[in-house]
């Protein structure tokens, strides 16, 4: 064993005079066993690496989402699939016809959704994400967002049967009820920092078979925005 450690050391210096410096001190650090581990990868989960799709992070906990007891709601980022083009929940309801050159049309997007029998309440979950430089990504999602505001109040004009209640209306966040045959649920937060747009949305038929908690919707807000500052590396201080 001493002559083979020898022999190596031997080697070692031999090529050393044969290469310049750095290759040298690089044959050295190899064959002497002292090579640099390179880093580790970073989270799977997080953004980046992952921003070329939603990251599992950016999601909703399931215990954090209103009537988990009655539902026990899967996590979200297990039943999600790739959305072209989402829109909200609320724009199916309210019959809002399509906007022109939708910067939708080119986010990264993820919708999960859980459906329930008939009375009972169902469940849609979108985040969309915005690449490139985050100032126009930001602008991205703040358009989207204050887009969405402005249809939900019209819902009425659009769906005579529906009438719409803004409980939460602010630069950054909404949250409504619309009621009628169908009562939706709606929830809507845009964080410009990470260019994100991230949607929850219940409904049932009228009346649900399950009553609705009275809980509060800025908690719920909270906890569906907060993810997005996990997942996306940097982005919320």
């Amino acid at each position: 064993m001493p002559e083979m450690r020898q022999f190596h050391v031997y080697d070692c210096a031999r090529v050393g005079r044969r290469r310049n410096v750095r290759l040298a001190i690089a044959v050295v650090l190899v064959a002497c066993g002292l090579a640099i581990a390179p880093p580790a990868a970073a989270d799977p989960d997080t953004c980046p690496p992952n921003c070329d799709r939603i990251p599992d992070a950016a999601w909703i906990a399931p215990w954090a989402i209103p009537l988990n007891a009655r539902y026990t709601w899967p996590r979200l980022a297990g039943v999600a699939v790739t959305a072209t083009a989402p829109r909200f929940r609320f724009e199916e309801l309210c019959g809002t016809p399509p906007v022109a050159e939708d910067p939708r049309a080119y986010a990264v997007a993820e919708r999960a959704t859980v459906i329930n029998p008939d009375g009972q309440w169902q469940l849609q979950a979108t985040v969309m994400h915005w690449r490139g430089e985050t100032w126009r990504g930001g602008e991205l999602a703040d358009d989207v967002f204050h887009r969405a505001v402005a249809a939900l109040r019209s819902c009425q004009r659009t769906n005579p049967t529906a009438s719409p209640s803004l409980t939460v209306d602010q630069q950054d966040r909404m949250a409504a009820v619309i009621s009628g045959p169908v009562i939706l649920r709606q929830y809507l937060m845009t964080n410009a920092a990470n260019s994100s747009v991230t949607e929850l949305a219940l409904w049932s038929t009228a009346p649900p078979l399950t009553a609705w908690p009275m809980a509060s919707d800025e908690t719920l807000l909270d906890a569906l925005g907060a993810p997005l500052c996990t997942a996306y590396i940097g982005s919320c201080r």
